[in-house]
């Protein structure tokens, strides 16, 4: 705004959209460091040695003031993201996840979602995997489209002072896939779920997800499924890049007669890759513990690009 003296324009707190995603700990970031710590522009002044922790922190509060709508989640739900579960926090992403299992199918699939927030509370995603694998039928390798997934996501519930956020969501899963090459079930399904969220003291947090799975046309079968998961975030020095290892548990079962329950457990660490901390790798290893005939180890990675705090390739 030229006529304040500044050649970029100034943000607006008053737009819940905008100042309602991040956490305090980026803002204090930028207000002690300046904008440069997360490589944003220098006209944003350092101010660690004119103002102390507390006085930072009073300045934050009144900030949030700002914006006097309490639908939007803070930015402190929006825990790094796990490989499997689903978060409870609306996101604006894109991200790149590739599954490689080590058994005998040696199947790859490469998937990318789309998510997209909806108002406060809501958001839409639309998901789009390719496989390749050993084909079924013992004649060579195989590639083609999965099945698409469009889903819808609503924050029920969120208490940043109770640390806990609730929301609910379902996917549809259309049989886009060729089920004879393993590319997919041959039936429309559909994933109703209830996503959690708790943060922990010391920059842990705890994530779960419970849902089933259901054909509505076709004959594949039903499933009920629960994932949890624990971690923590480290940063490097006080301010600098994010590291974030977790343990996530899935457990699951299909609903017909004598089924017997799949366990497996997901070591990962989530890391981020640039300054200001919206591209993010995810990598870990899938590991079956029960009914291990249903599933082989995997290797499942993503790349994650929170496209709302700038083009992939701004802020490194």
């Amino acid at each position: 705004m030229e006529d304040r003296g500044f050649e970029i324009e100034l943000p607006d707190f008053t737009d819940c959209e905008f100042s309602s995603r991040e956490p305090d700990p980026d803002w204090y970031a930028v207000v002690h460091e300046g904008g440069p710590v997360r490589a944003f522009d220098r006209m944003m002044p350092a101010f660690g040695d004119a103002l102390s922790e507390e006085e930072i922190h009073a300045v934050l509060r009144h900030v949030r003031t700002f914006c006097s709508n309490d639908d939007w989640p803070r930015g402190e739900f929006n825990v790094p993201k796990p490989l499997f579960t689903e978060k409870a926090f609306p996101e604006d992403e894109i991200y790149f996840q590739l599954s490689a299992d080590t058994g005998g199918s040696k199947a790859v699939e490469f998937e990318v979602t789309y998510e997209n927030r909806s108002g406060p509370r809501g958001m839409m995603e639309v998901s789009v995997p390719v496989g390749w694998r050993d084909s079924p039928q013992g004649d060579g390798s195989s590639y083609g489209p999965g099945d698409i997934g469009l889903g819808y996501r609503y924050a029920l519930y969120h208490n940043l002072e109770r640390g806990n956020g609730l929301s609910i969501g379902g996917e549809m899963i259309l049989p886009t896939g060729d089920e004879d090459e393993g590319f997919g079930s041959g039936s429309t399904r559909l994933e109703p779920y209830v996503a959690y969220v708790h943060l922990l003291p010391g920059d842990a947090f705890f994530q779960a997800q419970t849902f089933g799975e259901f054909a509505v046309r076709g004959e594949a079968e039903d499933e009920l499924a629960l994932r949890a998961l624990l971690g923590k975030t480290w940063t490097r020095g006080e301010f600098g890049r994010a590291w974030s290892p977790m343990v996530e548990v899935l457990v699951s079962r299909e609903l017909a007669s004598g089924s017997k329950a799949n366990l497996d457990v997901v070591p990962q660490v989530q890391v981020a890759l640039n300054t200001r901390q919206h591209i993010l790798l995810n990598s870990g290893v899938r590991l079956p513990l029960q009914n291990r005939q249903n599933g082989d180890t995997q290797f499942v990675a993503y790349l994650l690009w929170d496209w709302f705090d700038g083009g992939f390739f701004d802020g490194w």
